[in-house]
């Protein structure tokens, strides 16, 4: 049996602070405030040129704002055009196309103005332009001529699009162009070949751009090759021979650069990107390449080489990766070397970013703005969107340089401040307002809150409030007393109150009280403390025979005022209670145990606010064998409990445990555990000593200092454990100092300015001696000051006033009135996290099929992120489908790329789909800011299988097909095919393929005959190709062939018998006669047209026509053999209506030895005589002579 301690999520009673004064201020939307934007553009925004636009401006403020926009730097008059609205409460533009216009009309810069009567706030200069995909240029394209060994280059020279084109290679029968070293495609799109190869000419080469918004491929006019050889034979074995040049006679030339053009050339990349440097060289054989930086090492963890090594890229660049790099190709004919100077410039970028200034008449405050760049940025202050130079002037304000300082602000201050930092690579633009309020303290959260929590966990008691100026807050207790701060209590900036360790006395009702200079708010919470679960006597592991009953307890002990519910889980499963089994509130019972009951069995008890876990397992023994003695054929059971236990050679360190042990019950004893409790740390908790084998009865057992010893031994045998023995006498040994100290020594920060330092207690076996206590002592890593120190009793120390993340070094040192322990191991720790203060810049999205995307991001730097980097984290939501009126889910998922990665791969997307995608930064306390929002759209896919295909036969003639249409088009279906064969047990008729439009959901089959059935397979089609299928088959015909089966059968076997053939023939003998007799009397009696009759051919399909015979056949085994396909896809039977059916019964027709046909003269009326007899070969003795003959 086991305890597991429940995961941390079971205590709900931990609240979480939602609230920090140290980011930015939120005022109550309900208090007068000016604008805030909270939802924009990006600052490209490239649309699709088939949809209406989309410009998004919305914002927050009190009185809400209002909306004007200007289109490149002068007003926007949204009333004058027809197609633009604006979104009710939001300033985002909408044009709409369905009445006719063109997109490009309305290309420019963009710019949202969101006022009230306290300021205006602006959003980034959006830049609309619309995707362009233009046709490639027609052109006819000569062959290329070229000799083998040369080297030659492919021009792509895509059509300009906007975004620009993803260029790939393919022949003009869609194979992709393999690449390698000798052949690849360069950045811009070309296709090189360092040395062109005979085998070069099997294919042609095409050059694809696909465009990313309109989702089309263009394909650009082949290139043929003609290959100049000396050796015309494309010896296929010569490729992988050692020497393959020289072996097809083509001669061996040193490296020369295909691209870059000559020795020497520069390169500009601007800070965050990714830098790539080509080298495409040509030479016979094909030079390798290799790169390098004058003056230093490649930055081993950003860069990479990519295109078998032609290409190097440098990620999320910085000023560090300026310099000299230089390509090296080489083969064994010679090198050169091409060298790329790299100048590394910067957008601006934020050092300080103004935020929001919220003071209290009279108070002083500032706005920074700090941006860095490469040239340096200017800053420009603007005041609700106009330049700071032409506002009113104010004497309050002064301007310095990137700071604005406000002293003794008053009401008529209120104004949104905006800073526009720019240099010729770019530009940052940040809203912050300065809002003067004279406001008493609130209180934000609900009153008289209830919140009950477990004994002696930790919670945090929280209590949102605002005023201005700012308030201060105290707790109170039962409303008397002083504030609550220290000790057991800790109060944090925001106001919060942790209560480290629950106790009982810590039940009662909190009050909360913030003040400022205009008064003060109150608000209360009622702390109820609850006992905690816990399951007293615990499920045991046990041995139980196949076929018997095993109970496996689980007694609780829980709070009564809380709902308490036990469950049981097998194998970490929930358990099925069936049949055999029977759960009460405080055991399990498991009636004829069988094999499939054995593993391990969960107790789980749960109230709303904690839970308790134990564990057994449970072993089922298989049926013996025969017993071949006596004994073995007696019932086994559990040994009695060992009895008599006796302590001699008492020692200091050590005792000898002598005991009598009880009966076997007829199963030998395999194993003694020895188990021992001690009444200082855990009393009446007993934990396992050692074990024996059951041949012994005595053993010495090693005993540790100052423990107060009582033993107790189990004996096991196969079928389980017996109960303990009666505890032994108690033995204590002598104390001595620690031998150890305590493990799991841990420091890490529960808040921002602080860091607990944790570790695991030490138990009563390593106590060693009474008051144990730890000497705990720390400080800053890699300085010179000295170790600061403090003794606790307990198993964890706060040390407080900490810088934010920073490397200590810990030790901890137990101790006890006998003296130390030994010198402790240092532990490096850390003070607490704070949020990460910067996102992921500049997010590019990589589109790499219709449910995957490609993310690369630039890092952020190692000081913004305030912690451990756990991961970058991609928040993405599907905004809408390119499917009109589908509805989508707009729930928000996340993808998760641990470590500090600049790139990562989001799959499971759905296929053409709007998303957005957002990025953040994530440490050990949680999320940083979000970057800014990208959006993207995944291409067309494969549809999934059509939806209900039901495939109904009303009747023998026709098989009627109904579907509805897929769950997930994926894009625009393009129509439906349907594949359907017939077959007969393993014999197959053709297959018939029929295309449908995508509207069209029903069909219906004409059967070739009543006997085959058909397996149709259906799938739906995009332009991408056709998805997943589904099969289904036509239900099976009226089993009418397996009398019929069983009755040739047994015909078989008695015409094997002498007399069944003997009698046989006479009764053949004498209908023949009987029919000759007849024919003459007829003939005699008058005319019947004979020759006219004998005279029609058989029809014009029969084989057999011109000979006079007849093949016959099993028509149940070969349906397909008289049927014929039409060209509408139905079967139909032949047109002939005058078949040997209408004359002989299943087909069977008769003829006399002189190749007349007697059917038409009598088998046509025994049929009519017989219609309606299922079976109709017994009614005709014609038919009953022949089918044996």
């Amino acid at each position: 049996m086991a305890r597991q301690q429940p995961p941390p999520w079971v205590h709900t009673a931990i609240l979480l602070c939602l609230l920090s004064l140290t980011g930015a201020i939120e005022i109550p939307m309900d208090l007068s405030q000016p604008p805030t934007i909270t939802k924009q553009s990006v600052k490209d925004h490239i649309v699709d040129p088939r949809d209406n636009i989309l410009i998004e401006c919305e914002a927050k403020g009190n009185p809400a704002p209002s909306f004007h926009w200007t289109r490149n730097s002068r007003f926007f008059n949204i009333a004058k055009d027809p197609r633009v609205s604006m979104r009710r409460r939001s300033g985002t533009l909408v044009i709409d196309f369905r009445s006719g216009g063109r997109p490009e009309e309305y290309e420019g810069e963009y710019q949202c103005f969101a006022r009230n009567k306290f300021g205006t706030a602006l959003s980034n200069r959006i830049r609309l332009q619309v995707s362009k995909s233009p046709l490639w240029p027609k052109e006819n394209l000569d062959p290329v001529v070229v000799q083998e060994g040369a080297p030659l280059t492919l021009q792509c020279n895509p059509p300009p699009g906007l975004p620009s084109p993803v260029i790939f290679w393919m022949s003009s029968s869609m194979e992709p162009i393999t690449q390698d070293k000798r052949v690849s495609q360069g950045h811009n799109g070309d296709l090189y070949f360092s040395n062109v190869m005979l085998q070069d000419m099997q294919t042609d080469y095409s050059c694809n751009a696909r465009f990313h918004f309109t989702h089309t491929i263009q394909q650009k006019n082949a290139f043929t090759l003609k290959v100049l050889t000396n050796n015309p034979y494309n010896d296929s074995s010569l490729r992988n021979h050692p020497d393959m040049y020289s072996a097809r006679g083509v001669a061996e030339r040193t490296p020369s650069f295909m691209y870059p053009q000559g020795t020497a050339s520069s390169q500009m990349v601007l800070r965050g990107m990714d830098l790539l440097l080509e080298c495409i060289a040509s030479g016979v054989p094909t030079p390798d390449i290799a790169w390098y930086k004058k003056g230093g090492d490649l930055p081993s963890d950003k860069a990479k080489f990519e295109n078998f090594n032609k290409a190097l890229r440098i990620t999320n660049v910085s000023e560090e990766d300026s310099g000299e790099y230089f390509c090296l190709a080489s083969n064994k004919m010679g090198s050169i070397r091409h060298t790329i100077s790299v100048r590394v410039k910067a957008a601006p970028y934020w050092l300080d970013e103004p935020k929001n200034l919220i003071l209290a008449p009279g108070e002083d405050g500032r706005l920074v703005c700090r941006a860095n760049g490469n040239p340096k940025p200017t800053v420009q202050w603007m005041v609700n969107g106009e330049p700071l130079q032409s506002a009113p002037p104010n004497p309050n304000r002064e301007v310095a340089g990137d700071t604005i300082i406000f002293r003794d602000t008053q009401i008529s201050s209120r104004a949104v401040y905006q800073c526009n930092t720019s240099n010729e690579h770019g530009y940052l633009l940040a809203n912050a307002f300065v809002s003067v309020l004279d406001v008493p303290p609130r209180m934000l959260s609900p009153r008289n809150q209830l919140i009950r929590v477990i004994l002696y966990n930790r919670t945090r008691l929280d209590c949102p409030f605002f005023g201005s100026p700012i308030p201060t807050l105290r707790w109170f207790k039962n409303g008397q007393g002083s504030n609550l701060d220290g000790g057991n209590y800790h109060v944090y900036e925001n106001g919060s109150l942790e209560i480290k360790m629950i106790r009982k006395e810590d039940q009662g009702i909190y009050t909360c009280v913030a003040t400022n200079i205009l008064g003060k708010a109150e608000n209360q919470v009622r702390l109820e403390v609850k006992d905690p679960t816990r399951i007293y006597r615990m499920p045991e592991d046990q041995v139980a025979k196949r076929g018997t009953t095993v109970q496996l307890e689980c007694r609780v002990k829980h709070d009564p005022s809380l709902k308490l519910t036990v469950s049981w889980l097998k194998d970490d499963e929930p358990l099925y209670i069936g049949n055999r089994m029977k759960k009460e509130d405080d055991s399990l019972t498991i009636f004829g145990v069988a094999e499939r009951d054995q593993g391990s069995y969960t107790c789980i008890a749960s109230t709303e606010l904690d839970q308790d876990l134990a564990k057994a397992h449970l072993t089922v023994l298989a049926d013996q064998a025969t017993p071949t003695n006596r004994l073995a054929a007696l019932p086994k059971g559990r040994p009695d409990r060992p009895r008599d236990l006796e302590l001699t050679d008492l020692a200091e360190r050590s005792v000898r445990l002598t005991w009598i042990p009880g009966d076997d019950n007829n199963s030998p004893i395999t194993d003694y555990v020895v188990q021992f409790e001690e009444d200082q740390f855990q009393p009446g908790v007993w934990h396992d000593h050692s074990k024996f084998p059951g041949s012994v009865n005595s053993a010495v057992l090693q005993l540790s200092p100052y423990v107060n010893y009582q033993f107790r031994v189990i004996a096991v045998n196969e079928v389980g454990s017996s109960h303990p023995s009666l505890p032994s006498e108690r033995y204590r040994t002598s104390g001595a100092p620690p031998e150890s100290n305590p493990a799991d020594v841990k420091g890490e920060g529960t808040r921002k300015n602080n860091m607990e330092i944790t570790w695991t207690p030490m138990n009563a076996t390593s106590a060693f001696g009474p008051n144990l206590r730890y000497i705990v002592k720390w400080r800053r890593r890699e300085t010179r000051e000295t170790w600061n120190n403090v003794t606790v009793w307990g198993s964890r120390y706060v040390v407080g006033q900490t810088p934010v993340y920073v490397p200590y070094e810990i030790r901890v040192q137990a101790e006890n009135d006998f003296g130390k322990g030994p010198e402790p191991d240092t532990v490096i720790g850390y003070s607490g996290e704070d949020y990460p203060r910067a996102a992921p810049t500049d997010v590019k999205i990589r589109v790499l099929n219709s449910t995957a995307i490609s993310l690369q991001w630039n890092r952020v730097y190692p000081d913004t992120v305030q912690g451990q980097l756990r991961e970058y984290r991609a928040y993405y939501w599907r905004e809408s489908s390119l499917l009109k009126n589908l509805w989508v889910s707009q729930k928000r998922q996340q993808a998760s790329f641990p470590g500090d990665r600049p790139r990562g791969v989001v799959s499971r997307l759905f296929p053409y789909s709007n998303y957005k995608l957002e990025m953040v930064v994530v440490n050990g306390r949680g999320d940083g800011p979000r970057s800014e929002t990208k959006e993207f759209t995944t291409p067309e896919g494969v549809p999934s299988a059509p939806r209900r295909f039901r495939v109904r036969q009303p009747n023998l003639e026709t098989i009627n097909l109904e579907w509805d249409h897929p769950e997930h088009p994926n894009g625009i279906l393009t129509g439906y095919t349907l594949k359907y064969v017939a077959f007969n047990g393993t014999k197959l008729g053709k297959q018939i393929v029929e295309n449908f439009s995508p509207n069209q959901t029903k069909f219906t089959v004409r059967r070739a005959d009543p006997v085959s059935r058909y397996r149709f397979t259906l799938g739906a089609r995009t332009q991408v190709g056709s998805g997943e299928a589904v099969t289904e088959e036509s239900p099976a015909p009226p089993n009418e062939a397996t009398p019929t089966a069983a009755y040739t059968n047994n015909q078989a076997d008695i015409a094997t018998q002498g007399w069944f053939i003997g009698l046989m023939c006479a009764i053949a003998l004498l209908v023949l006669i009987l029919l000759i007799v007849c024919f003459i009397k007829r003939s005699r009696g008058g005319k019947y047209p004979v020759r006219e009759k004998k005279d029609v051919p058989l029809g014009p399909e029969d084989p057999k026509e011109e000979d006079g015979s007849f093949d016959y056949s099993d028509e149940d085994n070969k349906p397909l053999q008289g049927s014929q396909t039409s060209l509408d896809g139905t079967i139909k039977q032949q047109e002939s209506d005058d078949s040997l059916v209408d004359y002989g019964e299943g087909g069977e027709g008769q003829f006399n030895e002189d190749g007349s046909f007697i059917g038409q003269y009598t088998v046509k009326k025994d049929k009519e005589e017989t219609e309606g007899n299922e079976s109709s070969e017994a009614t005709s003795p014609v038919n009953a002579i022949y089918s044996l003959a």
